[in-house]
């Protein structure tokens, strides 16, 4: 049996792996990549692999980096089933088309460029109707039901708290005489998340695909995050400026308008805030992203994946994503009158990562308000837009122009819907048997040699962080058997020159701006002549470069 890791390797986005057995070859996630340019062009390559030779696909979630490749693996000629958790197909019924609708409008933007510079036009990734053609392949599961994939092959969903129907998939495999168990995590959640459920404990695997976003870190427990966020809206608002909140359509928004409400309908008996809670009562909370909205709708009809404390205020009578203020915005009419009025306001927007969507109109609009605040609710891959906020750019380029970050800037990490280093050690140790073999996957590499050790220094066993393309045979002592290269190594060499250049010009954009500040403090006249020396000096090597 055979393992390909053809996304998610070494990085957080494009999740796919095909397995290999006696009887058949299939996926386990089909995702886009996102952040990294050199990352988003490996979208338009060729798949590494005979489309029709897969004979299903197991899809662990419905956000984009998990299933955002499934319309361009269906136009390549997949027919075969998809197989998910019921509200991971609902939630793809709105998610894919919407990616498709993406992809058309930034290639509509792309060859613009393209026929003023006398090129040929270029075809988007994949279109809305591609995106909703394919929705007829998928196959909708309930958790804990054994599939039977053929007499070799079966499969289960299990809970992964993480989002709405997200699950991690147990899959069992019988050849050579004997039974072997595989466990992809998907993403998983960390525990007590608010709304949905907490994942569910696995007994044994024999070889473990887990996730390792927060590999090397700790979410920081110390911080109440719910009054970190109130503080904050609170502080902006008494200001008087407003509150941004970049977040994703699914499932973070919905975290949000949760913590929202348990401060405007529950009103806890606190002392201490109850003033500022009155306050928040008289603010409109906007969530400005149809997609968000209609997303909302389905986990408003998914109360069976609710944890407790959710059911219970149902029970009462109480919808836990709904309350005075919220208004909910679907035309770009309703959207752009948020940036045209005065009226102080709290806006969740899509998409979390500002990369696309309306967010990047209200922070256009806001970023440059020393009153206003921007609240980062949610992971940030290197390349995005939100990364480069959260790293304290001075300043960023949205939409062409140069726009000042004077907004204060706010990471609430405790909102992340991804397990920290202690989850996932916990996770491995939850097993009555441990595992032959672990590969760390979905995680930006230092993060993944932090967790690497920490599973090697307390369970002794060896773990493998493979590299994007790397083939593993399954056995008792896997290895490496093959490296599957999409593109020439000469092509990703550029690529990589891509994300450098486009990191120095970052970078000397800031130091732009350091520059402009010190022209009003009239001071560092010596260190001035020095920089202008060194800047002479790399002015020369860019033209060396150019002219090689």
């Amino acid at each position: 049996m055979k393992i390909s890791f053809l996304g998610g390797a070494r990085t957080v986005t494009g999740s796919c792996f095909m397995i290999e057995t006696q009887s058949k070859k299939f996926l386990v996630d089909c995702g886009l990549f996102q952040g990294k340019s050199k990352e988003i062009l490996l979208n338009t390559d060729e798949f590494m692999f005979n489309v029709k030779d897969i004979d299903f696909v197991l899809l662990t979630h419905a956000h984009i980096d998990h299933s955002g490749k499934i319309p361009k693996l269906y136009t390549s000629g997949y027919s075969n089933p998809i197989y998910c958790t019921k509200q991971t197909f609902e939630l793809c019924e709105l998610m894919l088309p919407d990616s498709g609708h993406i992809q058309e409008l930034e290639v509509e933007w792309l060859n613009r460029k393209r026929k003023r510079e006398g090129k040929h036009p270029v075809p988007p990734l994949y279109t809305a109707l591609d995106a909703q053609e394919c929705l007829k392949l998928f196959n909708p599961v309930e958790y804990d039901e054994f599939i039977e994939v053929d007499e070799h092959i079966k499969v289960r969903f299990l809970e992964a708290g993480h989002m709405l129907g997200s699950s991690m998939i147990e899959v069992y495999v019988y050849e050579n005489g004997k039974e072997e168990k595989l466990v992809f995590t998907g993403d998983m959640g960390q525990d007590k998340q608010n709304i949905i459920r907490d994942r569910e404990k696995i007994a044994y695997a024999d070889y473990v695909i887990m996730e390792s976003t927060y590999g090397g870190r700790v979410h920081d427990e110390s911080v109440d995050k719910a009054k970190k966020f109130l503080n904050v809206v609170i502080d902006t608002l008494e200001k008087g400026g407003n509150v941004i909140i970049p977040s994703f359509a699914v499932g973070r928004t919905q975290e949000i308008l949760y913590e929202i409400f348990k401060y405007k309908i529950l009103n806890k008996d606190d002392e201490e805030y109850s003033n500022k809670v009155e306050k928040l009562l008289k603010i409109p909370v906007y969530v400005d992203s149809p997609l968000a909205v209609s997303a909302t709708e389905i986990f408003k009809n998914s109360v069976e994946l609710y944890d407790d404390e959710a059911k219970k205020y149902i029970e009462e009578g109480k919808m836990p994503l709904e309350f005075p203020g919220l208004k909910l915005t679907r035309s770009t009419e309703e959207s752009k009158a948020l940036n045209e009025s005065n009226e102080q306001c709290i806006v969740i927007s899509a998409s979390g990562m500002c990369d696309a969507g309306r967010i990047k109109h209200h922070l256009k609009h806001n970023l440059w308000k020393e009153n206003s605040t921007v609240i980062f609710v949610g992971y940030q891959a290197e390349g995005t837009l939100g990364r480069r906020i959260v790293d304290g750019a001075k300043n960023v380029k949205i939409f062409g122009e140069e726009i000042k970050v004077n907004a204060r800037v706010e990471y609430i990490e405790g909102f992340s819907c991804h397990a920290d280093q202690n989850d996932l050690l916990q996770f491995i140790r939850e097993f009555k048997q441990i595992p032959k073999n672990i590969f760390i996957v979905h995680g930006e590499y230092p993060q993944q040699e932090v967790l690497y050790n920490k599973i090697k220094e307390e369970f002794g066993i060896e773990a493998y962080i493979p590299e994007f393309g790397d083939v593993f045979e399954l056995d008792k002592l896997s290895h490496k058997v093959d490296s599957m290269k999409p593109i020439s190594s000469q092509k990703f060499e550029r690529l990589e020159l891509l994300d450098r250049i486009e990191t120095l010009k970052e970078e000397i954009q800031d130091m732009v701006m350091y520059i402009k500040e010190d022209l009003k403090q009239s001071q560092n006249d010596y260190l001035i002549n020095e920089y202008n020396d060194k800047i002479k000096e790399l002015e020369n090597k860019i033209l060396e470069i150019v002219k090689m």
